[in-house]
């Protein structure tokens, strides 16, 4: 398999490095078959000839798509684009810390937003890192609410929108943050008390230290957690009781989604969520080489068509 020092390590080393046909196409295989034994996406055969001229390998089993390209089975899969042009932005959204404009992207490569918009959600799912590894120690519990602000929307929008005052037509996002350790956040249906020590209960393992704010929501998980609270109408820090950290990580995400991508439909936050995740809990672990090497390791089988992607079908 090929490591980072087989990678440029910048941006500009990226572009140019991807240009070649043949660096895309070492890496790929290095990523897809570890082992150096091409097999066929289909059927799982090794007994395969490759047509450099064509840039497709043969399956010789019997089945109705023998040929196979290296995108056929990853996210990549029926995009006319090629490798030179997605794999720097693999590159891109992996390691631009507020996240890259789909306009941004489609006047870089001459194509349409549209299609750069596709292009990043594609990667977005390559980009969701799911456990079932609870968190220990010390963890940091908060929520917060990603909407647009009422007094930037035109007056006809907020009237139509703005039902309400505080999270009520905003949507609701819960996070943990172990302490030097990761950062999980996810949509929640509301900061109810059943929906939010339910998220606690299936992230944090039993008998750890729960840092919270004083929401009545979490009162009673004392009885499985050592629960601490920290009252913000008092004081943000009390000794080792508080959730600055993950604080710092709803700041970042805002900056992003509001900076860089202004708007998002509610439909596709966990995507974004799952985007700014991997960048902070990467962010001291591997440098801009690592990154675009660990997105591409979760690119076979991850497939996004447009439909599914605008909800058209399941």
């Amino acid at each position: 398999m090929m490591t980072t020092n087989d990678t440029p390590e910048t941006l500009l080393e990226a572009v140019k490095f991807f240009d070649d046909y043949e660096n895309c196409h070492r890496l790929m295989v290095s990523l897809r078959w570890p082992d150096g034994a091409v097999k066929c996406p289909t059927c799982g055969s090794d007994h395969v000839t490759y047509l450099a001229n064509a840039h497709l390998w043969k399956c010789y089993a019997k089945h109705p798509h023998p040929k196979f390209s290296l995108k056929v089975g990853t996210l990549f899969e029926a995009s006319p684009l090629s490798l030179s042009k997605w794999l720097p932005v693999v590159w891109m959204i992996a390691n631009c810390k507020n996240g890259i404009s789909s306009y941004e992207v489609g006047r870089a490569l001459g194509i349409t937003q549209k299609s750069a918009w596709f292009m990043l959600h594609r990667v977005r799912k390559a980009m969701h890192t799911g456990t079932f590894e609870k968190l220990d120690g010390e963890i940091e519990v908060d929520e917060t609410f990603i909407g647009g602000k009422a007094r930037n929307m035109h007056k006809a929008k907020r009237e139509a929108t703005i039902t309400g005052t505080g999270g009520k037509d905003k949507t609701a996002v819960m996070g943990f943050r172990q302490r030097e350790g990761e950062v999980r956040v996810e949509v929640v249906p509301n900061r109810k008390k059943g929906a939010l020590q339910c998220r606690v209960r299936e992230n944090v393992k039993a008998g750890a230290a729960i840092y919270t704010d004083k929401l009545a929501s979490y009162d009673g998980l004392d009885k499985e957690f050592r629960h601490e609270v920290v009252d913000h109408a008092i004081e943000y820090v009390h000794g080792r009781v508080h959730t600055n950290g993950l604080e710092n990580f709803w700041s970042l995400l805002k900056r992003t989604l509001k900076g860089t991508y202004v708007a998002v439909m509610p439909f596709h936050l966990h995507r974004y969520l799952d985007e700014q995740m991997l960048r902070y809990n990467l962010r001291k672990e591997l440098d801009d080489a690592g990154r675009f090497l660990y997105v591409l390791a979760h690119i076979v089988g991850q497939r996004l068509t447009y439909a599914q992607l605008t909800g058209e079908v399941g």
